[in-house]
């Protein structure tokens, strides 16, 4: 697998030039605009440096394949920009998609020799490489990244049994609403203005693989969101942005009630 050279430099910041590549990698992970919601928040300072000289950053295009199932897990990654879709493959060369990846979440770590899941740049993609002997060390050093990691892995768990419940007892409208949730909550999280973003849902995947994730038909999906539409549950907005115009109404739908 082949990706674009690491970025090799980055602007100056108040003013101040880096005298070295080592003082640009530390600079990289100090200015990262979700150093506060990611891994990186429970390293002091010597534990940041040592982050920094251990990760390389990456500036991916859409539809980049960052992953290969069934490759050798070499590496492990960390999102800082961007949304990645992870997918399994069938036997019969379809894909399952199995969620979708922002800002401030991880992917490839792994205990097996090779990756179980492919993944997939959906937009343009900013994020931070640890090639697996770095990786180890810093986990041996750092017992408070380690234990970050560990939390991380816990909310993955507790997200693949809500992707089961979600495909398996939840029908096409109560599918829809569920997914727009958790887009707007993903983007509430990385957005530098939260207040703008409370009732903005960032969807830059297109409706096949919308359809794909849940499960449905694209048909359906552009039914239902078209539905939404008319009920003025949602509204379109810039950017591949849906905006949540009544939020209690979409929680009550996804989570089986009846809209009041």
């Amino acid at each position: 697998m082949t990706f674009p050279s690491p970025t090799s430099a980055l602007p100056p910041v108040g003013g101040v030039v880096p005298a070295s590549k080592t003082d640009l990698d530390v600079m990289r992970c100090l200015v990262c605009d979700i150093r506060n919601r990611s891994l990186c928040n429970s390293m002091d300072e010597e534990g940041l440096a040592a982050l920094a000289h251990s990760s390389r950053q990456l500036i991916l295009p859409p539809s980049t394949t960052i992953i290969e199932e069934g490759e050798p897990a070499l590496a492990f990654f960390n999102v800082t920009r961007g949304t990645v879709k992870l997918f399994k493959s069938l036997p019969d060369g379809r894909r399952q998609i199995t969620g979708f990846a922002d800002a401030g979440q991880f992917l490839g770590l792994s205990t097996a020799q090779t990756y179980s899941f492919g993944a997939e740049t959906v937009d343009n993609v900013r994020l931070c490489r640890f090639m697996r002997p770095q990786l180890e060390t810093l986990l041996s050093d750092y017992p408070t990244f380690e234990r970050s990691l560990l939390a991380a892995v816990t909310d993955k768990l507790a997200e693949a049994q809500e992707q089961m419940l979600l495909l398996g007892r939840k029908t096409a409208r109560e599918k829809v609403a569920t997914f727009l949730l958790d887009r707007m909550k993903a983007f509430h999280l990385t957005a530098n203005r939260l207040q703008e973003a409370e009732t903005l849902a960032s969807v830059p995947m297109t409706r096949v693989d919308i359809a794909d994730y849940l499960g449905l038909t694209i048909e359906t999906v552009s039914r239902t969101i078209s539905a939404f539409r008319r009920d003025h549950l949602i509204a379109s907005a810039e950017n591949h942005r849906i905006r949540i115009l009544s939020v209690a109404t979409l929680a009550n739908i996804a989570s089986g009630q009846k809209a009041e």
